[in-house]
């Protein structure tokens, strides 16, 4: 059952990162993972935040994964998962565009409209964690824990372009898949629950939001495709 009139949720952001894509782990391997706060009000139009870049657009970026947010709440679980690393010192350690605290992956659903800035954006996915992690944590295990931990961070797509900038507030407009929070359909898609619940995972095709490489994903899963 779809609901559109959710408790008024709002939360003031800490924080807005962009980031230019340099080599990493070697010249031919660029990313976009280092992230550096940005001061002032930034651009939102539908490809992302202006200013910003993804290296491999095959993985990163595009409609669907336009605004990356990790919620610095998981900043202290880190800390004790793999010790006081620098990058957990201020913000955008995992490559995140938004930093809050407040909002965690099993309080935001899929689906979710949120008024981040002046900006519409709808949470479309979780993060899935690749071995970029571990590298720019100096090889510390962050991929597997981020799966076994649920700790993800989700992505936004952009429905009304506007600005964001530090301070300003995110407020919840919608939630119109209240069953379906971002940590749950990360088990399910990625951490490997649907073993265990295939009516879950058959259920998830009324999340019309989904983004469509997790549509793909949950066909996949459910043996719907090859």
């Amino acid at each position: 059952m779809r609901t559109s009139s959710p408790d008024t949720i709002s939360v003031p952001i800490l924080s807005v990162q962009c980031g230019k894509v340099r080599a990493f782990r070697q010249p031919d391997e660029p990313s976009a993972i280092g992230k550096t706060p940005v001061t002032g009000a930034v651009g939102i139009h539908r490809l992302g935040l202006d200013g910003d870049e993804q290296a491999d657009l095959a993985v990163h970026g595009g409609v669907d994964k336009a605004i990356h947010h990790y919620p610095h709440d998981h900043y202290a679980f880190w800390r004790e998962a793999i010790g006081d690393h620098p990058l957990l010192s201020g913000y955008g350690a995992f490559g995140e565009n938004i930093a809050t605290h407040g909002l965690t992956e099993d309080t935001i659903c899929v689906g979710d409209r949120w008024r981040l800035g002046t900006a519409l954006v709808e949470v479309s996915q979780g993060r899935q964690p690749c071995w970029k992690l571990d590298h720019r944590f100096d090889g510390a295990a962050v991929n597997a824990r981020v799966v076994k931990s649920r700790r993800s961070g989700w992505y936004y797509r952009v429905l009304e372009e506007g600005t964001v900038a530090a301070g300003d507030g995110m407020v919840l407009v919608d939630r119109p898949y209240p069953a379906w929070s971002v940590q749950r359909v990360f088990g399910l898609l990625i951490a490997g629950e649907h073993k265990k619940d295939r009516e879950g995972l058959e259920a998830l095709g009324e999340v019309t939001p989904l983004a469509a490489a997790w549509i793909r994903r949950r066909a996949k899963l459910l043996g719907l495709e090859g």
